[in-house]
């Protein structure tokens, strides 16, 4: 950093500082958060509802079971429904996007649908991804998907509600796609390892055609499948406050093109505190398992626990990933019915006392949290995903871009709402606070 660029940067920390207390003064929300630590309302939705407390009569925030509904649907009380079934991630694709669960008939007319859009364009494997490797495949996906817009035939800067869902739907069939090609041509690239590029399989659902894309011998197991599915549909929408999701609404407001905000999506759901957070717990509980070991004691874990809060281990940040969540208390309803996904592919891996362990540390590090901070907190879905990806033997790579997967679908269905109900751009405004000054006033005039 050149010393005018050092020194000016100092002068403004020093003279340009915000001093906490003036939020307060002028009533303004901090992260969109009121007072009490729940999101400030900024839209309307018939999508999904997020429900992770509730208020009494005095307005007072109120611990309770978390639920999670698709256009009303409880999704817990979905899956259950859905057993055995191979393509409940398009089932769920199509009750977002549509409002209502399709009948057969609609639902084998809209896998059909998906797996037509499968296919890339031509050349665009090799022109574009194979010539092309990156490090970072979250970087990579949104150049792809910017890479998109250009081989949209028909007008890609039309906003249309119909041009825009289909352009929506051929994102979601597209992207699992492009993300198992960047990998492919990742690990070549940089890690030295053979190219192996499997062609597109239009029988399979997206959980399984990402299966067969991403190993070598192109096989996976009836449970692997439904797992990664389970997982898929975990994460297809959480309401329209997430920050990705709202970052999608706030570009779209503009009048841009879908590639555009979906990009932008992609680039929200990369930070660790959003969509990263899952490679983050599965990083923290290696470190924690091969400090202490799976058979550690209830007291060795309690003592790795305080001393990950007390910024003595893993990142010295103070956090312990994987627990507490912005909206839910007393339980994630994703997180609950992963750990059970979870629980059983941990059988056929011989890996059951690895999830054992994972339970035990949760316990024990909510129990602490509560101790020291008296706030009742849940493990969140990133808690349980990295460790079912690992079972799946997924990269790490791609912990992220598997929540884009999933996710895509929740985008497009906000964007779409908002196209028709919100029309206006959003423009939040901020408050000035500071000084008042003349050019006589600065130094070096």
């Amino acid at each position: 950093m050149s010393n005018i660029i050092k020194r000016s940067f100092e002068r403004m920390l020093e003279d340009e500082q915000i001093p906490n207390e003036l939020y307060n003064k002028y009533s303004v929300k901090k992260g969109l958060r009121n007072d009490d630590g729940t999101g400030v309302l900024v839209g309307l939705t018939r999508i999904s509802d997020v429900v992770g407390y509730e208020k009494d009569e005095e307005g007072h925030v109120m611990p309770c079971v978390g639920r999670l509904y698709y256009r009303g649907i409880e999704v817990s009380d979905y899956l259950a429904h859905s057993q055995d079934k191979r393509f409940c991630f398009e089932e769920t694709c199509f009750l977002i996007l549509f409002g209502h669960l399709p009948t057969k008939q609609e639902l084998e007319e809209f896998k059909e649908v998906i797996s037509h859009r499968y296919h890339l364009p031509d050349h665009y494997l090799e022109g574009s991804i194979l010539s092309f490797p990156s490090k970072n495949l979250m970087n990579k996906l949104q150049q792809e998907v910017l890479m998109l817009y250009r081989y949209d035939k028909y007008n890609p800067d039309s906003t249309d509600i119909v041009d825009t869902l289909e352009k929506g739907i051929n994102l979601i069939a597209k992207i699992p796609v492009i993300v198992c090609y960047t990998y492919a041509t990742k690990i070549h690239s940089y890690d030295h390892d053979s190219l192996v590029i499997h062609h597109i399989d239009p029988s399979l659902s997206i959980a399984e055609q990402i299966l067969h894309l991403l190993r070598k011998d192109g096989r996976f197991t009836p449970k692997e499948a439904e797992v990664l599915d389970t997982a898929l549909v975990l994460h297809a929408d959480h309401g329209g406050g997430n920050n990705s999701t709202f970052t999608n609404v706030v570009i779209s407001s503009t009048g841009t093109d879908l590639y555009s905000t979906i990009a932008g999506s992609i680039g929200s759901l990369k930070g660790p505190r959003h969509g990263g957070a899952n490679l983050a717990v599965r990083q923290q509980m290696k470190a924690v398992i091969d400090e202490i070991g799976l058979n550690a004691s209830d007291d060795k874990i309690k003592e790795i626990v305080c001393r990950i809060l007390d910024k003595d281990f893993n990142d010295k940040s103070g956090l312990i990933y994987g627990i507490g969540h912005a909206v839910y208390t007393l339980s994630d309803p994703r997180s609950e019915i992963l750990s059970i996904k979870c629980e059983e592919l941990s059988y056929s891996k011989k890996r059951h006392e690895e999830f054992v362990f994972h339970q035990r540390f949760a316990e024990i590090a909510k129990e602490e949290i509560y101790k020291r901070k008296g706030k009742r907190v849940c493990t969140n879905v990133d808690f349980y995903s990295g460790l079912v990806y690992d079972l799946l033997g997924i990269p790490e790579d791609l912990y992220t871009l598997l929540f884009v997967i999933g996710r895509t679908v929740g985008w497009v269905a906000h964007n779409l709402e908002d196209k028709l109900y919100g029309g206006r751009i959003i423009r939040p405004a901020t408050k000035y606070v500071g000084h008042i000054k003349s050019c006589e006033d600065e130094d070096g005039r």
